[in-house]
C-alpha cells in the first residue's frame, strides 16, 4: 500500500514538509510506503475549462498535475498539506488540485484522503475546509484525527516545537493505515466498492 502525499508549499522542506516527514515516518512503522510530491515554485496554470482533458485522463497542459495524476493511479490514500495563504491554501496548491481532479478524477475515487494546514497565527480553519472539499465531492473517505489536522509555526524549527501539532499529524497517520488495512482487508473478504448511480446535474436556471 502506499500514500501520496502533496507539499502545497513553496518552501520544499517549511511547516508542511516537517509534518508530512512526520506522518511519513509513522506510515513506515505501519509497512505503509509513503511518497512526497512537491508542486515546486514554478508557476502552476489553472483550469481553462477548455474540457480538452474529457476521455484523456490528463490536463492538456503537460506539466507536474500530469505527473501527480499517474501516480495517483497506483496511490492508495492521499494526503495534501499547504500553508494558509490570505486564510486559504496556497494558489498553487489550488490550481494543482483543481485540474488534477478534474482531469483526473477517476484515480481518487473510494481512496481515503486527508488535509494537513500550517500557519504562523490565523486562516487554519478556512484552508482545511478548502482543501477538505476535494475529498467530500469526488467519493473519498475522510481520515480524522484527534484534533483539526493544523501544525502552527513559521518555519521547520518552530513546527517541531508544536507538540500537539505533531502529535496530531502522527494520530491521523496511524488513522490513515488503519482504514487502508481495513479498506484492503474487506477487499479480500469479498466486499465490493459502492455502485454508483448515474449522475444527475441539476441547473437552477430554467
Amino acid at each position: 500500500m502506499k500514500v501520496l502525499m502533496l507539499n502545497g508549499s513553496p518552501h520544499a522542506h517549511g511547516v508542511i514538509d516537517t509534518a508530512l516527514c512526520e506522518m511519513k515516518s509513522v506510515l513506515a512503522f505501519e509497512r505503509i510506503d509513503a511518497e512526497i510530491f512537491w508542486v515546486g515554485t514554478e508557476p502552476v496554470r489553472g483550469c481553462i475549462a477548455c474540457h480538452g482533458c474529457n476521455g484523456a485522463g490528463k490536463c492538456v497542459f503537460d506539466d507536474r498535475v500530469n505527473e501527480f495524476i499517474e501516480k495517483a493511479k497506483t496511490a492508495d490514500g492521499f494526503v495534501f498539506g499547504s500553508p494558509v495563504h490570505y486564510a486559504a491554501p496556497s494558489g498553487a496548491i489550488c490550481s494543482f488540485l483543481d485540474r488534477a481532479f478534474y482531469a483526473g478524477g477517476r484515480n481518487f475515487k473510494y481512496k481515503p484522503g486527508c488535509s494537513v494546514v500550517s500557519c504562523r497565527r490565523g486562516g487554519a480553519s478556512s484552508t482545511f475546509d478548502v482543501l477538505n472539499k476535494y475529498f467530500t465531492i469526488s467519493n473519498m473517505p475522510m481520515v480524522s484525527s484527534q484534533y483539526w489536522n493544523m501544525v502552527y509555526g513559521s518555519n521547520a524549527n518552530e513546527a517541531r516545537r508544536d507538540e500537539e501539532g505533531m502529535q496530531t499529524v502522527r494520530t491521523l497517520a496511524r488513522n490513515m493505515a488503519w482504514l487502508l488495512k481495513s479498506i484492503e482487508a474487506g477487499k479480500k473478504a469479498g466486499l465490493d466498492m459502492p455502485k454508483l448511480e448515474e449522475p444527475k446535474r441539476t441547473n437552477f436556471i430554467r
